[in-house]
């Protein structure tokens, strides 16, 4: 029953986990977390061959800690590294909801996205006529839809669950738009105005310093990305009584959409009764 391992001290700790004694459990416990992710596949085998219920239920509470400390890990390297890559920190926050997400699989379906929009874009195109063309690949070729009868369920924020059902909110139909255009060189960026994630495209540059004069126009892809201008978001800010402030106007940087993914997704975990998954989550917000 034991799982084949050339560490000697590792699957001697791991033949541990039947000891009826609680002390020297928490004993043998707290050294099988220093091995960190080298536990993992040994402990996932011996879940699959035990029959024992104290046993499997140990080592299903070693593996949750040792995944969440393993995407916390990640979690700080992206913060500090690799905030660039935008749909990278989409799957890193999905891993809290589906642990064993498979990458492979999301990379392949945003790579074959990607490919159908660069056919047809070209240099002569202009911002809207741009707009228009990721719009046709997402909505009409690839059928993505924003789930307007559904938003506070967390499938739709989740990239693997919303890549099947091609259902999402607000965030991950905005994240999407972005991902592809980050992947196509195009200045699209979110804007953080409240109750409502929305796009804007820049005439140029980035996140640099960007004023309100750089922002050609705005669209929102949950509502098939449609594009209006600044007077439409005064006037929406006007109706819901906000104080207005310069970043309701301005794009937003990947880090500040993912702790907004991460906060909705508490919310939707909350509201659908799914309190055990809002912990991790928590634990990700921590880092920045």
């Amino acid at each position: 029953m034991t799982p084949q391992t050339g560490n000697t001290r590792l699957t001697a700790l791991i033949n541990l986990l039947d000891e009826p004694d609680e002390t020297a459990f928490n004993l043998v416990q707290e050294q099988l977390f220093s091995f960190g992710a080298d536990a993992l596949v040994p402990m996932e085998e011996l879940l699959e061959n035990t029959l024992d219920p104290v046993v499997q239920d140990r080592i299903r509470h070693i593996i949750r800690r040792l995944n969440r400390e393993n995407l916390y890990a990640e979690f700080v390297n992206w913060l500090s590294l690799e905030s660039d890559d935008l749909l990278k920190g989409f799957i890193l926050v999905s891993k809290t909801q589906y642990p064993s997400l498979d990458q492979t699989a999301i990379a392949l379906q945003i790579e074959k996205i990607r490919k159908d929009i660069w056919i047809e874009l070209h240099d002569n195109l202009t911002a809207m006529e741009n707009v228009k063309i990721l719009n046709h690949i997402i909505f009409d070729i690839h059928k993505f839809a924003g789930n307007k009868k559904e938003i506070p369920a967390p499938e739709n924020s989740c990239i693997n669950t919303f890549l099947a059902s091609h259902l999402g909110s607000p965030l991950s139909l905005g994240i999407l738009f972005i991902i592809m255009a980050q992947k196509l060189g195009l200045p699209v960026y979110g804007v953080n105005l409240p109750q409502h994630f929305i796009l804007a495209y820049l005439s140029e540059g980035g996140l640099e310093d960007p004023v309100e004069e750089d922002v050609l126009f705005y669209f929102n892809p949950f509502n098939r990305g449609t594009v209006f201008t600044r007077r439409e978001i005064d006037l929406f800010i006007k109706q819901m009584r906000f104080q207005p402030e310069k970043s309701f106007f301005l794009p937003c940087s990947n880090a500040e959409i993912i702790s907004r993914l991460i906060n909705f997704l508490i919310y939707t975990n909350n509201q659908s009764g799914f309190t055990d998954k809002t912990e991790d989550l928590e634990n990700l917000l921590t880092a920045f």
